[in-house]
């Protein structure tokens, strides 16, 4: 009987060995690779995001008050890693409030003035925000003119259809930054 018992435990022993070995594998595989810095399990194809620069984009930042502020790094905070194939990129200053893809850098900035412009302006509802366009001759900015904080995205003019980009970050807009009680007409439908 001995003989017998050593044999069934040898046996379950052997089965948890089986079952725990990859299982345990496959947990250290996932947990490495969620690290920062993380070798990529398999090498990024020629249609995957472009390497980033390392060199950080120009960029000012104003000191903001507390809640704006505190708004801004909840934005930047959920903001992609990687537009399309723009791969998020170091800026010179505030990234608790700017952030910058690709090069040349499509920017953005967080809690500048409310923009200001024209009744008769047309303004754009992109996937549930409302934006304002500013053509400058290095590209177009986009200011949100429906939330309580203000949010600016540069396309520089090397991007075609600008306002597709910036429809890239309105998901994010709309789920961390308080909408104005009033809102310039053309901004709901």
């Amino acid at each position: 009987m001995p003989a017998e018992k050593d044999r069934t435990t040898r046996t379950a022993a052997l089965w948890a060995t089986v079952i725990a070995v990859p299982a345990a594998l496959a947990v250290a595989f996932v947990a490495l690779s969620s690290l920062p810095g993380a070798v990529p399990a398999a090498a990024p194809s020629s249609s995957g995001p472009q390497p980033a620069s390392t060199v950080p984009v120009e960029m000012a930042a104003p000191a903001l008050a507390g809640d704006v502020l505190t708004a801004c790094r909840a934005l930047t905070s959920q903001l992609p890693l990687t537009v399309r194939d723009l791969r998020q990129r170091p800026v010179s200053a505030g990234p608790e409030q700017n952030a910058a893809y690709g090069d040349p850098a499509i920017t953005v900035s967080c809690g500048g003035e409310q923009p200001s412009f024209l009744a008769t302006d047309i303004v754009y509802p992109l996937n549930q925000v409302c934006w304002h366009a500013t053509e400058t001759p290095d590209g177009t900015t986009w200011t949100t003119v429906d939330r309580q904080v203000p949010v600016s995205v540069t396309v520089p003019k090397s991007y075609d259809s600008p306002g597709q980009w910036t429809t890239e970050f309105s998901a994010t807009v709309l789920s961390t930054l308080f909408a104005k009680d009033t809102v310039p007409t053309g901004c709901t439908g």
